[in-house]
């Protein structure tokens, strides 16, 4: 049998670096500490779990399912730790992930102080527009914006955005008017990472495929674009707010403007009691939208 967590851990590190040199590195030990453990492991279960080439170390088909159950070991072994805190108060690692323009903005900043007000917690911030795992991938929290599709989740609302189209008065000038979602086909829009637009006519979500020669999957850029005179966009009103204000940039489509898309803090349902999970998610909710309205 194996004895204890022998090399369990040193496997999933392993799996999720790829290399034995970048399991050691994310555990703070040696190379030949991580080798050897696998190694021992390996003998133990009497079982292959990598083939391993000169550049990098690929689970077997039995090690796969061996490492998605050392992960549920690990992460259990993890929350029984967390759930006997003293006094509830958070402790242990905390993996948070969120689109970048959100995160960096609004997100982090809040993260930042409950990072700094409970100092047993270790995070790991993960800011990406990609969409990803969060069990394989061993996030506690994922913060989100607009549907959500996979029930086996709890999904607290912790905010709103709205979704503004505008572009700049040297772009509209002597171009067609913009009075309804059909005249964006005489236009050149600004595509982030979704080319359909979404709004509201008689109450109903109405979505409208736009077209144009600027892609770009940041806000901060397609903003500059639009002030720039490039075209039009439709952006989350934390980017546009300012540049409305003060004239740089022209409010458009008023009247068929969606509704406000929620915010979610995302996050497995065995871990919603945990301590660190519930304490930031209730911060997240308390001070969220006020970050989000004052910017």
């Amino acid at each position: 049998m194996v004895k204890g967590w022998d090399g369990i851990e040193e496997a999933v590190a392993v799996d999720t670096a790829g290399t034995f040199a970048g399991a050691a590195r994310s555990l703070n030990v040696s190379t030949s500490h991580i080798s050897r453990a696998v190694a021992r492991l390996e003998a133990t279960l009497q079982v292959q779990i990598f083939n391993r080439t000169t550049r990098r170390v690929v689970a077997t088909e039995e090690g796969r399912l061996l490492l998605d159950q050392f992960r549920r070991v690990i992460d259990d072994r993890d929350q029984a730790f967390a759930s006997v805190a003293v006094d509830g108060e958070p402790q242990g690692e905390l993996k948070l992930t969120c689109s970048i323009a959100l995160g960096d903005r609004f997100v982090v900043p809040i993260v930042r102080q409950f990072a700094t007000d409970y100092p047993n917690v270790s995070v790991t911030i993960d800011l990406t527009n990609r969409i990803v795992d969060l069990i394989a991938e061993g996030y506690d929290i994922a913060v989100r914006t607009g549907g959500l599709h996979d029930s086996s989740f709890i999904a607290t609302r912790i905010g709103s955005r709205r979704l503004q189209v505008c572009a700049a008065p040297s772009y509209l000038a002597g171009r067609p008017v913009l009075n309804e979602i059909a005249d964006l086909d005489l236009h050149s829009c600004l595509l982030g990472t979704n080319p359909n637009w979404g709004f509201a006519v008689d109450g109903a979500e109405v979505v409208r495929r736009v077209r144009g020669r600027w892609h770009c999957n940041s806000g901060e850029s397609t903003v500059e674009a639009a002030i720039a005179g490039m075209g039009v966009c439709q952006l989350p009103d934390f980017y546009v707010r300012t540049p409305i204000k003060d004239g740089s940039l022209v409010a458009l489509l008023e009247d068929f403007e969606p509704s406000a898309q929620p915010i979610w803090a995302v996050y497995p349902q065995r871990r919603h009691l945990l301590p660190k999970v519930r304490v930031l998610v209730d911060r997240l909710k308390s001070q969220l939208q006020s970050r989000l309205g004052a910017n």
